[in-house]
């Protein structure tokens, strides 16, 4: 008399060949290491920007730390970009009570972009609006500035927290155009950290 299997039997049976079949043509076709695997940060561990980029300065004994920013959009990125970093890719830290002054230039060939410092909250915003410290922001906000045009402006950090530094026309932020600016009680000197992509 043939012997009846039970279907969750028959079932687990299966997944188990299927796993077994599954691993072992996966360690067949891959090649074998070469050296042991580099370890890598965590996704929410941040590295120091290299110190030959030059676009962050920090002058201890005026306590000021001046940024040089630039936005563009290289043909296939989703947005345009802030020093080549979007979506808080990079975080620039700031010690409180420092003023914070910018060069900023719009080289994007395909629309007008502007920069403003806001709070940051639960969403990123739909434009830009107030920025969180007197003068933190660009000309012309809401409507941005023409490719080829610049601006400066310099403004205290004045209170510990975290910020978007982000472009204020309609729909640039939410697309990832911003980074992060942390105003921190403990930093000594301006600096810029790298989020793992």
């Amino acid at each position: 008399m043939p012997r009846v299997v039970q279907p969750a039997l028959l079932t687990a049976i299966l997944a188990a060949v299927i796993a077994c079949s599954g691993k072992s043509q996966s360690a067949s076709s891959a090649p074998a290491p070469s050296a042991a695997p580099v370890p890598r940060p965590a996704a929410t561990d941040s590295a120091p920007i290299p110190a030959d980029t030059g676009w962050i300065q920090s002058d201890s004994a005026q306590r000021t730390v001046t940024l040089s920013l630039v936005v563009s959009k290289p043909a296939g990125s989703p947005s345009a970009l802030i020093n080549g970093y979007r979506s808080g890719q990079a975080q620039i830290e700031v010690p409180v009570g420092w003023t914070v002054k910018w060069n900023w230039r719009n080289d994007d060939p395909g629309a007008a972009h502007s920069l403003v410092v806001m709070t940051q909250r639960e969403k990123v915003p739909l434009e830009g609006g107030r920025a969180s410290f007197s003068n933190a922001m660009s000309r012309s906000v809401t409507g941005g500035l023409a490719t080829g045009q610049s601006d400066q402006t310099t403004f205290e950090a004045e209170e510990a927290g975290w910020y978007w530094l982000m472009c204020g026309v309609p729909n640039h932020a939410l697309n990832g155009e911003w980074l992060e600016l942390r105003v921190s009680p403990d930093a000594h000197k301006g600096s810029v950290h790298l989020k793992q992509r």
